[in-house]
C-alpha cells in the first residue's frame, strides 16, 4: 500500500496478519522474491519506495491489477473505480497491489469502418503486454479486470498463459436507455440507421433514440459478446459464480471486485492456477451456457483460443454437439427483449448454470476459482442466501429446460462446400429456417454497406461479404452496421448473410460468420460469383452453393490471392500471424505451428 493512501491502525494490524500466512517457506514460493528480497536487491526496493511502497508491502506478495481503462468507450470508463476497488482486497487481504495500463478498441465507435480490423487484433496485444508486464515485473498472481469486448478473452488468456493464481474481475454493463416508453440498447440505434434509410423512422426519432441508448457507463448490456464473456468466465471456474451480473454502476460491483483481490490472496495460499481449474469439462460447461443464454457467436471464436492457450482438445465441431444437446432456457437480446440487468434482478448467471446441472448439462464436478467445484458453489450461494429458490423467480424471459425456449441451444455450426472448416451461426429467430436464393457478393464490408443503404436489397437475396477474415482483412472484422441494416430495412427474416468475418454480439437474423477456410486462404467463399445460388439450412446445418466439385475446382485454378491490405504495421504483422477462425484465429507462435 502506497505511502498516498494511509490506513487506520486496525487495518494496518489486519493487513499485517494475512502477511504472515506469505512468511517463512512460501516465501520461495513467491517470484516476487526475485525483486523484493535480498542485499542485491536494494536497488529493486528502492524503485519501489519511490512509488510509496514500505516494508509491509515488500515483505507481501504482488498481485497485478492490469487495467483497461480508458475514455475511449463507456465499456471502461469506469474502471478506474473498478481496479480500486480490488486494490482494497487485496491490499486488506495482505497482498501489495501493483496496478498497470494495457488497452483497449471500443467495438461499438469503430464498428463499420475501417478501424473496426484493430478489434480482433487487441485480444492478441492484451494477451502479450499482460503477459510480458507480469512476467518482467515477477508478479505473483493477477486480477484481470476487463470491460469491452475483447478485453475478456485478452485477459483469460494472459492468465492461461502465464499460469498464475487469477481472478477474472468483470466491470459490469451498461442499465438500458428509454425511448418511447422501452427499454433500448445500442443494437436499436444500429437498426434505427437501417430504418431511417428505408424511411421508415424519422431523423427526429433517430437523434432522440440516439440521446437515449446509453445512459452510463458499462459494456452493452444485452447478451452480446462483453456479458457472454463474462457469463462463460463463470462457466469456465475463472470468476466467481455470480460476479457477472452486477451493472457498471451499482455498489455491488464494488462488492464483487473487492472479493476478486481478497480472493487473488487465497489463491496465492493454496497455489491455485488456471491450470487447475480449465479442463475439457469446464469448457464444456462454458459451452453449454453460451447456447443456453443465446451468446454471441464470438464466443466460439474466444473459447477455442482459450483451449489453445489451455492445452484443452477443442473443436468447432463440439460446438454444435453440446448446442443440439442443450435447449436455449434464457431470451435475452438480441434475440429477446431483455437484458444483463434484468437476469441480475433474479439470481444472475447461476440461476441458468443450475437449472442446466440439475438436468444433467453440465460437470458439477468442475473446479472453480474459489476451491470448490461448480456443484459445491452452486450449493454455497443457496446456503448463503445469495441465490433465490427456483421455484420462486418469476421471469418470462427465463424457462425450464423441460418446457424451453428453444429444444436445442442457439450456437448452430454450419458446414458444407461454401465452409468445408466450419460457421458460425446464432439463432435469434426460427430454429428450422431454411433460405435458398441469389448470391450478391461484395470485397469488402463498405461495399455490402452501400448496396444494403441504397435500398438495394431484394427479399431472397443471399449478401455475400468476403476478404474480411483473420488474414485477409486483416483483423475478422464486426460487421454490426450491415447486419443491423439489413433488419432496420425489414429484412430480418427473408435475406441471409455470410462472411469470413465476425458479427457482433448484437446481431440477429440470419446472419452467418466465420466462414473458412476464409477467401484469403482460397476458401470457397472467396469463388462464388454474383447470381450462384446459395443453400441456407439450419436443420440440416449445410451451407452450400450450386456448383459441383468441379466447378468450384476450374474457379480455383483461374483464382488469385488478394495482395495484402496493409505491407507494414501491427496490421501487417497480425495479417502474418493468425490462424484460421476455425482454430480460435490465434496468434501464439507455438499454437499456430501445432495447427
Amino acid at each position: 500500500m502506497s505511502e498516498q493512501q494511509p490506513r487506520s491502525e486496525g487495518e494496518r494490524s489486519r493487513r499485517r496478519d494475512d502477511a504472515d500466512r506469505f512468511a517463512g517457506e512460501k516465501d520461495g514460493d513467491l517470484r516476487s522474491r526475485d525483486v523484493t528480497e535480498g542485499a542485491d536487491k536494494a536497488p529493486h526496493r528502492a524503485m519501489f519506495r519511490a512509488m510509496g511502497f514500505d516494508d509491509e508491502d515488500l515483505s507481501s506478495p504482488i498481485v497485478g491489477v492490469p487495467n483497461p481503462a480508458a475514455d475511449i468507450t463507456p465499456c471502461n470508463v469506469h474502471l478506474d473505480d473498478v481496479a480500486d476497488a480490488a486494490i482494497d482486497g487485496i491490499d486488506a487481504a495482505g497482498g501489495m497491489p501493483i496496478e498497470f495500463g494495457t488497452i483497449t478498441i471500443s467495438d461499438a465507435i469503430s464498428m463499420g469502418t475501417e478501424g473496426m480490423k484493430a478489434s480482433l487484433i487487441s485480444r492478441e496485444v492484451i494477451a502479450d503486454s499482460v503477459e510480458l508486464v507480469s512476467f518482467g515485473e515477477r508478479m505473483d498472481a493477477l486480477v484481470t479486470v476487463a470491460g469491452c469486448d475483447k478485453n475478456l478473452p485478452g485477459m483469460l488468456m494472459a492468465s492461461i498463459r502465464t499460469d498464475l493464481p487469477s481472478v477474472f474481475l468483470y466491470g459490469g454493463s451498461i442499465m438500458p436507455g428509454e425511448h418511447e416508453g422501452r427499454d433500448v440498447t445500442i443494437v436499436q440505434v444500429f437498426e434505427g440507421v437501417g430504418a431511417y434509410a428505408e424511411g421508415d423512422m424519422s431523423g427526429e426519432e433517430l437523434d432522440d433514440l440516439e440521446r437515449h441508448a446509453c445512459p452510463g457507463a458499462g459494456s452493452c448490456g444485452g447478451m452480446f459478446t462483453a456479458n457472454t464473456m463474462a457469463s462463460i468466465s463463470e462457466a469456465l471456474g475463472m470468476a466467481p459464480l455470480g460476479s457477472a451480473s452486477a451493472p457498471a454502476e451499482d455498489a455491488e460491483r464494488y462488492e464483487v471486485a473487492e472479493r476478486a483481490g481478497e480472493l487473488a490472496l487465497e489463491c496465492i495460499e493454496e497455489d491455485r492456477r488456471p491450470s487447475d481449474i480449465l479442463s475439457r469439462e469446464s469448457f464444456e460447461n462454458a459451452i453449454a451456457l453460451q447456447t443456453a443464454i443465446g451468446g454471441s457467436t464470438n464466443g466460439v471464436l474466444h473459447l477455442l483460443a482459450l483451449a489453445a492457450e489451455a492445452d484443452v482438445d477443442l473443436s468447432i465441431e463440439d460446438f454444435d454437439e453440446i448446442s443440439r444437446r442443450t435447449p436455449k432456457i434464457a431470451d435475452l437480446q438480441p434475440g429477446g427483449s431483455r437484458v444483463m440487468n434484468d437476469l441480475h434482478e433474479v439470481g444472475g448467471v447461476p440461476v441458468v448454470l443450475r437449472r442446466l446441472l440439475e438436468a444433467d448439462l453440465l460437470h458439477g464436478d468442475a473446479m472453480t476459482v474459489t476451491g470448490r467445484t461448480l456443484a459445491e458453489e452452486l450449493a454455497e450461494l443457496e446456503e448463503r442466501g445469495d441465490l433465490p429458490d427456483d421455484d420462486d423467480i418469476e421471469a418470462d424471459f427465463l424457462y425450464t429446460v423441460d418446457d424451453p425456449k428453444e429444444e436445442e441451444g442457439a450456437i448452430k455450426i454450419l458446414k458444407g462446400n461454401l465452409a468445408p472448416n466450419g460457421s458460425v451461426l446464432k439463432v435469434t429467430g426460427d430454429d428450422e429456417f431454411y433460405h435458398e436464393g441469389p448470391a450478391r457478393v461484395f470485397e469488402n464490408e463498405e461495399d455490402a454497406m452501400e448496396y444494403v443503404q441504397s435500398g438495394a436489397v431484394d427479399s431472397g437475396d443471399v449478401i455475400v461479404i468476403r476478404n474480411e477474415g483473420p488474414t485477409g482483412g486483416p483483423g475478422m472484422r464486426e460487421m454490426l452496421g450491415v447486419t443491423a441494416a439489413v433488419v432496420g430495412a425489414g429484412h430480418e427474416d427473408d435475406v441471409a448473410l455470410l462472411t469470413d468475418g465476425r458479427f457482433s454480439g448484437a446481431t440477429r437474423g440470419p446472419m452467418i460468420g466465420h466462414v473458412a477456410p476464409e477467401a484469403a486462404d482460397g476458401g470457397p467463399i472467396g469463388l462464388i460469383e454474383d447470381g450462384d445460388h446459395v443453400t441456407v439450412d439450419i436443420p440440416e446445418r449445410d451451407l452450400a452453393v450450386d456448383l459441383s466439385e468441379e466447378e468450384l475446382a476450374e474457379r480455383r485454378e483461374e483464382w488469385d490471392a488478394p495482395e495484402p491490405q496493409y505491407e507494414g504495421g501491427v496490421l501487417a504483422k497480425y495479417a502474418r500471424d493468425f490462424a484460421g477462425a476455425s482454430d480460435g484465429a490465434v496468434t501464439n507462435p507455438r499454437l499456430t505451428h501445432d495447427l
